[in-house]
């Protein structure tokens, strides 16, 4: 009997390592290889030349703009996504699920669709174009696009972390706190936005490591005009095709330096809220 254990462990514990080593060796291939090719390239012609391609005008001001834009969007969206979350956990309505439905369309559009509907809603033959061409307000082809689409895109990750979190809480502890005497104010800051703190800044984390990625629907409403509308995944692609491969690769280089302190957040975020 417990020699039959033993043989029916060990193909088990076989199982186990090689699911392991599979995972190891894929995310080295698809992972860990791309990475590296990222920082061979930018980095081949020397540390002087890769810090030289980082600052040259066009590319700093892409990374400033695309800090700018995950400065403005994160926060408007933090605020959205306590208010929608608020709103769908606590209180019941009429039209509550298609709410719900509503917040999570971003998801299902493709981002070069939401950029087109933004340029034919704004666009100077847009719907409302010509209503704002009579005040002498122009938005397609500006910063205010990129930041408009941006919170577009990126308007569901907050709230998608906070509805479940907090429709598993329930709301006795904020009931227990207005019975005791809180105002609404008191009880959203001394009771709410504790219980609902790491789920917050992870949303924030999620949504800032979109906004700063953000391609499609950026490239439709920017106009990619060199040194004033290019993010950072925009002087990519334009570096690329300037056929400035050192610069191309620094200035992902970047954009990879983004994302991985981005994915040390959300790792010790998610440990926090584990624990």
């Amino acid at each position: 009997m417990q020699s039959s254990r033993r043989h029916g462990q060990r193909p088990a514990r076989t199982a186990h390592w090689l699911l392991i080593l599979a995972a190891l060796a894929l995310s080295a291939l698809f992972i860990g290889v791309p990475i590296a090719v990222i920082f061979t390239y930018a980095l081949r012609e020397g540390i002087s030349v890769y810090i030289a391609q980082i600052t040259q005008p066009a590319t700093w001001h892409a990374i400033w703009l695309t800090v700018l834009t995950a400065i403005v969007v994160v926060p408007i969206n933090m605020v959205f996504g306590i208010c929608v979350a608020w709103l769908v956990t606590r209180f019941r309505f009429p039209g509550r699920r298609l709410l719900i439905t509503f917040i999570e369309i971003p998801f299902s559009v493709s981002p070069i669709v939401a950029g087109v509907t933004y340029l034919f809603l704004y666009g100077s033959q847009g719907l409302l174009g010509p209503l704002l061409e009579s005040h002498d307000i122009k938005i397609m082809f500006t910063v205010p696009a990129i930041f408009l689409v941006s919170l577009f895109v990126t308007s569901p990750f907050v709230a998608r972390e906070l509805i479940p979190l907090m429709q598993a809480q329930g709301s006795e502890d904020e009931e227990a706190a207005i019975t005791l005497g809180a105002s609404g104010l008191q009880t959203f800051f001394y009771v709410t936005l504790p219980n609902i703190r790491w789920a917050l800044l992870y949303g924030a984390v999620l949504c800032n490591a979109r906004v700063m990625g953000e391609f499609g629907a950026v490239s439709v409403v920017s106009g990619a005009i060199r040194g004033q509308t290019n993010t950072l995944p925009l002087q990519i692609e334009l570096l690329f095709n300037d056929y400035n491969v050192t610069g191309a690769f620094a200035a992902a280089s970047t954009l990879a330096l983004i994302a991985v302190v981005t994915l040390i957040l959300k790792y010790l975020l998610e440990r926090k809220q584990a624990g």
